[in-house]
């Protein structure tokens, strides 16, 4: 499905960074390696290639991977990337200094072993960086997020307090904010924004 979205010219969430992601990526300590999630056509991870970080951008789809390469080599800048599936990827043990969650929605379970692999990955000082749609976005008009059929995979500001104990909470929020990013997501939008701290 993420191929054939994908294969459009167009990059349909955009070229420019996520908003949340553009006010908080300084917290993460600077030059450090940051491992970008389901980060499709790489809009995010060359961002913050720009700003210096070394950053690995993972997602299931191919096609979306090969057009963010693209889009680091228009900008100037070098990303690494890697296909694979959340639902079984190895993050690692100390390995990185900013993880970056950006609109990726997973099934309850997915979801669950993704938070228990993030802050044994992180390394001291690490930041974990996420937004995402919450059941809310059911009744707004804006476009973005999981259908009706798929509402298990909306997240939500308690889910990630349950499941990242361990992380110093910066910032967690449930909130509506304009969204703006290509013709995937646009409009008045319900989201959850989190930034944790593995101390």
């Amino acid at each position: 499905m993420w191929n054939e979205r994908y294969s459009k010219p167009e990059y349909v969430f955009g070229t420019e960074p996520n908003d949340f992601l553009k006010e908080q990526f300084q917290r993460i300590p600077a030059g450090g390696r940051v491992l970008c999630l389901a980060e499709g056509e790489g809009r995010n991870a060359v961002f913050l290639a720009e700003q210096g970080y070394r950053v690995t951008a993972m997602d299931l789809s191919d096609v979306g991977l090969n057009k963010a390469l693209k889009l680091a080599i228009d900008r100037d800048v070098t990303i690494t990337t890697q296909v694979a599936d959340l639902a079984d990827y190895q993050f690692g043990e100390n390995e990185w200094d900013g993880m970056v969650s950006i609109w990726a929605h997973m099934p309850t379970d997915v979801r669950q072993y993704i938070h228990t692999q993030i802050v044994p990955a992180l390394r001291p000082n690490g930041v974990f960086i996420l937004e995402a749609y919450t059941e809310q976005q059911l009744d707004m008009e804006a476009v973005g997020g999981p259908p009706a059929a798929q509402k298990v995979r909306f997240n939500s500001l308690k889910n990630i307090q349950n499941e990242l104990t361990e992380l110093e909470e910066i910032i967690g929020v449930e909130k509506q904010r304009m969204v703006s990013e290509g013709t995937g997501h646009h409009g008045l939008s319900a989201v959850v924004q989190f930034v944790g701290k593995k101390n």
